[in-house]
C-alpha cells in the first residue's frame, strides 16, 4: 500500500509542477508579448528598456519549465512502471538509496523550477504595474488561450516522449530479466536521464542502441551455448541440461535396443518352440539319456582310473602321510585271508574321499559269508549297519554297507559288484534287522532283488510304478511327471 501513495503522491507532485510551470510559461508569454505590442512616447523608451533582458528571462525561465516538466514526467511514470513491475513480481525494493537520490535531485531539480518561477512572476508583475501606472488596458486575452494552447501541446508531447522512454526501459529491463543479464551500466542510465529536455532524443537513441548492443550479446551467448562453446561459470546450468537431455535420450534409445532384442529372443523362442513342439517328449527323452550316458561315463571314468593307475595311486600314497586307519585296515585283510582265504577279497583300500575309512570289495559269491563273518568274529565284532544302498554304474551295480563295532570303536566299508542286467544279491536282513527299509528302498528304486528278504516291496513309488527312478537309463513312463 505504502508503493501505491508514493505512486498517487508523486503523480499529484507532477501534475502540479507541470501546472505551475505552464502558468508561469503562459504568464511570461503573454508578459513579453504586451511588451512588443505596446506603442508610448519616445520619453517612456527608456523605461522599456529593461523588458529585453525581462524577455530572456521569460524564456529561459519557459525552456527551465520545458525541461523540469519532461524530466518529472519521465521520473513519474519510469518510477511507476518500476513500482507496477516489482509489485507483479513480487520483488522487495532492494535499492532505497537510489530512490533517495532521484528525490534529492528532483528536488533540486524543483527548486530550481520554483526559483525560475517566482522571478518570472516577479517580472510579470512589474509589467503589469507599469502597465497599470501607464493606463494601458490589456487587449490580447486570445494571446493568452493560444499559450495556453501551445503549453498544453508541449506537454503532450513531453508525456509522449516520457511514455516512450518508460515503455522503451521497461522492455529493456524484461528483455534483461528473461535472457538473465545483469544490467552493469546503471551509471549511463542516470547520466541519461539527468540530460536536459534538448538531449532527449540523444538518450532515446542511446538507451536503444544499448538494449540492441545487450540483445546482440544475449544471443550471441545462447549460440555459444548451444554450440558447446561457452565457458564461463553462468553457463553450467544450460549444459547441464544438455547432458542431461543427452544421458535422457541415450538411455532411452538402450532401453529400445534392450526392449528389441528381447522381442527378437522371443520371437525366435517362439518359433523354434513352435517348430519344436512335436518333438519335445522325444528331445526330453534324449537329454535324459544323455545326461544319465555323460554321468555313468564319468563315473566308469574315475573307476577305471582308480584301478587301473595303482602305480600313481601307490606312489601317491608312498608319499603321502599314511592314514591313521591304515592299520585298522591291515588287520581286516589279515584276519579274512587267515580264516576265509585269500581269494574273498576283491580289493581293499583307503577310502581318502569318506573320511578314511577302511573299505573292502568282496566278490559276489563270497558277499553273505563275509557279512556274517564281519558280525561274529571275535576280533572284529561288526555288530551294527549304519548304512546299506545301491549305486548305478551302467556297466554294473554295486551295494555299498556301512558297519560299526562298538566293541573296538571302529568301522569297515563294504563293496560288492552286481550283474546290472539281472541285479540280485543275498539279504543280510536276517544279519542285521535294520537292513529291511534299506534293502526296500534299493529295489524300489533300483531294482535290485534281495534274495531272503522277509518282505521285498516297493516303499516310495508303489508296486503298479513303472521302471527304477535311480537308474541311468530310465525313462518316464510320463513324460511331464
Amino acid at each position: 500500500m505504502s508503493g501505491e501513495k508514493d505512486l498517487e503522491q508523486l503523480k499529484r507532485e507532477a501534475a502540479e509542477k507541470a501546472k505551475a510551470a505552464a502558468l508561469a510559461k503562459r504568464q511570461a508569454k503573454a508578459a513579453a508579448e504586451a511588451g512588443q505590442s505596446q506603442e508610448v512616447p519616445k520619453q517612456v523608451e527608456p523605461e522599456q528598456k529593461p523588458s529585453e533582458p525581462e524577455k530572456t528571462a521569460a524564456a529561459s525561465a519557459g525552456d527551465a519549465d520545458d525541461l523540469a516538466k519532461k524530466k518529472a514526467a519521465a521520473a513519474a511514470k519510469a518510477k511507476a512502471a518500476a513500482l507496477a513491475k516489482k509489485k507483479r513480481e513480487g520483488i522487495v525494493d532492494e535499492e532505497p538509496a537510489s530512490e533517495t537520490v532521484a528525490e534529492a535531485s528532483a528536488g533540486e531539480t524543483d527548486d530550481l523550477a520554483k526559483k525560475k518561477a517566482a522571478a518570472a512572476a516577479k517580472a510579470k508583475a512589474a509589467a503589469l504595474a507599469k502597465k497599470k501606472r501607464e493606463g494601458i488596458v490589456d487587449e490580447e486575452p486570445a494571446s493568452e488561450t493560444a499559450a495556453e494552447t501551445s503549453g498544453g501541446d508541449a506537454d503532450d508531447l513531453a508525456k509522449k516522449k516520457a511514455a516512450a522512454v518508460a515503455k522503451a526501459k521497461a522492455a529493456a529491463l524484461a528483455k534483461k530479466k528473461r535472457e538473465g543479464i545483469t544490467d552493469e551500466e546503471p551509471a549511463s542510465e542516470t547520466v541519461a536521464e539527468a540530460s536536459g529536455g534538448d538531449a532527449d532524443d540523444l538518450a532515446k537513441k542511446k538507451a536503444a542502441a544499448v538494449a540492441k548492443a545487450k540483445a546482440a550479446a544475449a544471443a550471441k551467448r545462447k549460440a555459444m551455448e548451444l554450440a558447446g562453446g561457452a565457458a564461463a561459470d553462468g553457463d553450467s546450468a544450460p549444459a547441464g541440461d544438455d547432458a542431461k537431455a543427452k544421458a535422457a535420450a541415450a538411455a532411452k534409445a538402450k532401453a529400445a535396443a534392450a526392449a528389441k532384442a528381447k522381442a527378437a529372443a522371443k520371437a525366435k523362442a517362439s518359433t523354434d518352440g513352435a517348430a519344436a513342439g512335436d518333438d519335445e517328449k522325444a528331445k526330453a527323452i534324449a537329454a535324459a539319456k544323455a545326461k544319465a550316458k555323460a554321468a555313468a561315463a564319468a563315473k566308469a571314468k574315475a573307476a577305471a582310473a582308480a584301478k587301473g593307475g595303482a602305480t600313481a595311486a601307490d606312489t601317491d600314497a608312498a608319499e603321502a602321510k599314511p592314514s591313521p586307519n591304515q592299520p585298522y585296515l591291515d588287520k581286516y585283510v589279515k584276519v579274512i585271508e587267515e580264516n576265509l582265504g585269500s581269494d574273498v577279497l576283491e580289493d581293499f583300500y583307503i577310502n581318502k574321499l569318506s573320511k578314511d575309512v577302511p573299505t573292502l570289495v568282496v566278490k559276489r559269491e563270497a558277499y553273505y559269508k563275509l557279512a556274517q563273518f564281519l558280525k561274529f568274529n571275535e576280533l572284529l565284532g561288526f555288530d551294527y549297519l549304519s548304512e546299506l544302498h545301491g549305486t548305478d554304474f551302467q556297466t554294473h551295480m554295486e551295494v555299498y554297507l556301512h558297519l560299526f563295532s562298538f566293541k573296538n570303536r571302529q568301522s569297515v566299508a563294504v563293496k560288492v559288484k552286481i550283474d546290472r542286467d539281472d541285479p540280485a544279491i543275498e539279504s543280510v536282513q536276517p544279519i542285521w534287522a535294520g537292513a529291511e527299509w534299506p534293502e526296500c528302498e534299493a529295489y524300489d528304486l533300483l531294482g535290485i532283488k534281495f534274495t531272503g528278504h522277509p518282505n521285498l516291496r516297493r516303499i516310495f513309488l508303489g508296486e503298479e510304478w513303472i521302471g527304477y527312478p535311480l537308474r541311468k537309463d530310465y525313462e518316464p513312463y510320463d513324460v511331464e511327471v
